[in-house]
């Protein structure tokens, strides 16, 4: 009974609807519906006035009664869905400014302490009434598609997110970058020096990979996120390098990987090939960004003057296990900042010797440059193989053969 005097004051501000009613009190634990609690109260402060029952039927002035409209807004969404491959889905809505401050200013006048904002209950009973329609199940968390309802102007928005597929790739051929470089005159709008194409280069590993992804699932674009990057002139081997491919609203979902990744595999024979394993999510971008993991390297050297492999050995073994001081390289420069780096060698051997050039294999820290530690930079590495020679040196091959680092912990329920 503490809560006829508020409820009274609640009611002489002008007809109100159950649902406001109900959620002025709607953090308060009662099993109850924001309406079903609504009308309780409405009848419980009936009977302490000794008053007669009677309906309202005046338009609430908080909300306009819009939950009147909760069967139309779900119809809507659930056109504007259709088509669209999806499992799971959310709602949001723009609440119209007036109404939010008719509300807050209950809030504040009466000093109210457990109300819910209208902004969530409609969420709640459009995306239960959604799900009802369409057999979607709605997710907090990851949803595949987001719908905003705009209140005041009686529209929705369909917001597609992204998928995320995890894998590695290896890349054969020279040449070809990892990710699309625009132009560095135009920057991607299209002129005389890129062929009006916008590109550096006229293909890379995530157009390879991407292409056949966006055209199976209806995508707007592919992103891909690698675990680290080899140079344009390296070729990726081993087991791959991981990544994570962000594919931009796709419209189809439901593909099986190993179809996607048969796709791939036959666009981009010769030059890509891939090896899909789990559906991902924007987590395990995060991680394998941040992940530091050892590459491993086949190189092969060429030394200006006459030297054995003996004493390649014997100069490589002063830099197995060293940290060197790296400064940014000559060929980065004009992209990163002028800084000294220090990485770790972990391991480095001559495994033979031909025609005068010399098969060197090195397992780095991330972010060694390998080039460097063989030629020195001009002095910017230190220590370097033609610093410890005393005589120039230069990479003229280099592979990766190895990227260590285990698959990023699943999360549940991302998998196909």
């Amino acid at each position: 009974m503490e809560l006829i005097p508020t409820i009274e004051s609640i009611l002489e501000y002008g007809p109100v609807c159950d649902h406001c009613l109900g959620r002025l009190f709607g953090k308060c634990s009662h099993g109850l519906t924001n309406r079903e609690r609504g009308h309780a109260l409405r009848i419980t402060h009936l009977i302490a006035k000794n008053r007669p029952y009677a309906e309202e039927k005046d338009v609430c002035w908080i909300c306009g009664n819009l939950f009147d409209a909760t069967g139309t807004w779900a119809e809507r969404i659930a056109g504007a869905l259709h088509g669209l491959d999806y499992a799971t889905f959310l709602v949001g809505c723009r609440v119209p400014p007036l109404m939010a401050e008719s509300e807050e200013l209950l809030w504040s006048d009466l000093g109210l302490s457990s109300p819910e904002p209208v902004k969530a209950e409609f969420n709640r009973e459009v995306g239960k009434a959604v799900s009802a329609i369409t057999g979607k199940a709605v997710d907090f968390t990851r949803p595949d598609i987001v719908v905003i309802c705009d209140i005041a102007n009686e529209s929705v928005e369909v917001q597609i997110n992204p998928a995320f597929i995890y894998g590695r790739y290896r890349k054969l051929v020279r040449g070809i970058p990892q990710t699309r470089w625009h132009c560095r005159v135009c920057r991607g709008s299209g002129c005389e020096r890129c062929g009006f194409t916008g590109k550096m280069y006229q293909d890379s590993v995530e157009e390879l990979i991407g292409r056949p992804v966006i055209a199976a699932t209806h995508a707007e674009d592919a992103v891909l996120h690698g675990a680290g990057r080899e140079d344009i002139d390296a070729l990726m081997l081993g087991s791959g390098r991981p990544f994570v491919l962000e594919v931009v609203a796709p419209r189809i979902r439901s593909l099986a990987l190993s179809d996607i990744e048969a796709a791939i595999n036959q666009s981009a024979a010769g030059s890509v090939s891939v090896t899909l394993d789990h559906w991902s999510d924007r987590h395990e971008v995060e991680t394998i960004k941040t992940e530091k993991a050892h590459k491993k390297y086949s190189i092969l050297v060429e030394v200006d003057g006459a030297i054995s492999v003996d004493d390649i050995r014997n100069a490589l073994r002063s830099l197995s296990g060293a940290t060197i001081d790296q400064r940014t390289p000559q060929r980065v420069s004009h992209r990163r900042a002028d800084k000294v780096r220090k990485r770790r060698v972990i391991a480095i051997e001559c495994t033979g010797e031909e025609d005068g050039r010399f098969f060197i294999t090195v397992v780095g820290e991330a972010g060694l440059y390998i080039k460097e530690l063989i030629s020195g930079d001009s002095g910017r590495t230190v220590p370097s193989l033609a610093g410890v020679l005393e005589m120039p040196a230069r990479v003229v091959a280099l592979d990766v053969v190895g990227v260590d680092g285990v698959v990023p912990e699943r999360a549940a329920g991302n998998e196909a």
